[in-house]
């Protein structure tokens, strides 16, 4: 783990933040956001989903919220994770969606705990610690 983040937040995560500002899991960040972190696979689909939309004011609003967490590009010790999970999904005939399965190599290679909506389709993934902040207590 590195500069002290403990979380990484999921692309559903994130989205919620921007849709909910006073929400569930942005009072969650309140107190924790030195600890959370975003991959640069998430801020991509969140810059894309602005840009497809055609929304100004959304493309604010995600510029915003990646100033203010740390976005962490992935790296090559993300990748040989990526190529472990994949082969193991694969075989095991559990695949996930090729995002979600860089980003849970993304989570996974720096032992971060993934925050996502998601937890049906990342707990299939070995290794890889998963919260819901919308739907659990979150852990201490």
């Amino acid at each position: 783990m590195t500069q002290g983040w403990r979380y990484m937040l999921d692309t559903n995560i994130a989205s919620e933040m921007i849709r909910h500002p006073n929400g569930v899991v942005a009072e969650r960040l309140l107190d924790i956001e030195s600890e959370c972190c975003i991959s640069a696979l998430v801020a991509s689909e969140l810059r894309y989903g602005a840009e497809k939309r055609g929304s100004v004011r959304l493309s604010g609003l995600v510029a915003a919220l990646l100033h203010r967490l740390s976005v962490v590009p992935y790296e090559d010790s993300s990748a040989v994770h990526y190529a472990d999970i994949r082969t193991d999904l694969t075989a095991k005939g559990t695949p996930i969606g090729p995002v979600d399965l860089f980003i849970a190599a993304h989570a996974r290679s720096l032992d971060l705990t993934l925050v996502t909506n998601n937890v049906r389709e990342f707990s299939r993934v070995d290794g890889l610690k998963v919260e819901n902040w919308l739907h659990e207590e979150p852990a201490p």
